[in-house]
C-alpha cells in the first residue's frame, strides 16, 4: 500500500498568549496521498488557510506531527524548511503575484534564479513550463499585456517550473470570471493527471471543487469531513 506523501497528526496552532490566545487549529489529522487532487473547503476562520501555510512550510504548528515523505518537518530548522519548500512545493495564489515590469518568461524563471540554476537551463525550463500551460508564444509579454486567465497560467507555470511534488493553490480562481476559472481548473486537473503532481486547493466555490478527487471540509479548527468525489470534472480534457 502506498504511504501518504503528507501525514498530519494532532496539529494545533495557537496565536498569542494568555487571555488573548486564539487556537486556529485544534488537532488536525490528515493523510494526503501522492497524486491526489484535494479541494479544501470551509468558512472563513475554519483553519483551512492556517493548515495550508503549515503544509507549505510557511508556518509551524504549535504542537503535533507533520511528516513529509516520512520525515518529521517540525524537527527542521527554518533554513531546512526553506529548502524543503523550494525543492518540493509550488505555490499558486489568488493574486497572481507577478512582477509587473518583467516578461512572462522572466517571471517563470524566478524560482530557478533563486535556486542558482544557469541562465540557459533556466530559460529552457521556463519555456517548457509556459508551453505546458499553453503560453509558450507569449513568453515576452508583461503581465499588463496578458488577460487575468493568462496571468494565472503564468503563475502556475512559475509554480511548476521546479517540478514540485506538491502544488498548493489558495483560491486560484478567486480573481477570475467563470469562463477563465474553468480554464484554470481544467489546467490544474490536467497537470495532476498527466504530471502526477499532488494538488491541494483552497476554494469557496463548490463548482470549482468538483474538479478535485477528494473534498476536505474544515470547521472550527478541525477536519469535519473527508469525501471522495466519484466523478471529478476535467477527466476527458485533451489540451489546455
Amino acid at each position: 500500500m502506498t504511504d501518504p506523501i503528507i501525514r498530519l497528526r494532532g496539529i494545533t496552532k495557537t496565536y498569542g498568549e494568555g487571555a488573548t490566545a486564539f487556537q486556529a487549529l485544534k488537532g488536525v489529522d490528515l493523510d494526503i496521498m501522492p497524486g491526489d487532487f484535494i479541494a479544501v473547503m470551509g468558512a472563513s476562520g475554519s483553519g483551512k488557510s492556517t493548515t495550508m501555510n503549515i503544509l507549505g512550510c510557511l508556518d509551524v504548528p504549535t504542537r503535533g506531527s507533520y511528516l513529509f515523505r516520512g520525515h518529521p518537518v517540525e524537527a527542521l530548522t527554518r533554513d531546512q524548511r526553506a529548502l524543503l519548500r523550494r525543492k518540493y512545493f509550488g505555490f499558486v495564489f489568488q493574486g497572481f503575484n507577478l512582477l509587473a515590469r518583467t516578461s512572462a518568461l522572466e517571471n517563470v524563471e524566478l524560482p530557478l534564479l533563486y535556486r542558482g540554476d544557469p541562465k540557459g537551463e533556466r530559460r529552457e525550463a521556463a519555456l517548457a513550463a509556459l508551453d505546458k500551460v499553453g503560453l509558450k508564444d507569449w513568453w515576452d509579454h508583461t503581465p499588463a499585456e496578458l488577460s487575468g486567465g493568462q496571468q494565472q497560467r503564468v503563475a502556475i507555470a512559475r509554480a511548476i517550473v521546479t517540478r514540485p511534488d506538491v502544488l498548493l493553490a489558495d483560491e486560484p480562481t478567486g480573481n477570475l470570471d467563470s469562463e477563465r476559472s474553468v480554464e484554470i481548473m481544467e489546467l490544474l486537473a490536467e497537470l495532476n493527471r498527466e504530471s502526477g503532481i499532488t494538488v491541494l486547493m483552497v476554494t469557496h466555490e463548490p463548482d470549482m471543487a468538483e474538479f478535485a478527487h477528494t473534498l476536505v471540509h474544515f470547521k472550527d479548527g478541525l477536519v469535519e469531513t473527508i469525501e471522495t468525489n466519484p466523478a471529478p470534472r476535467g477527466k476527458t480534457r485533451a489540451s489546455a
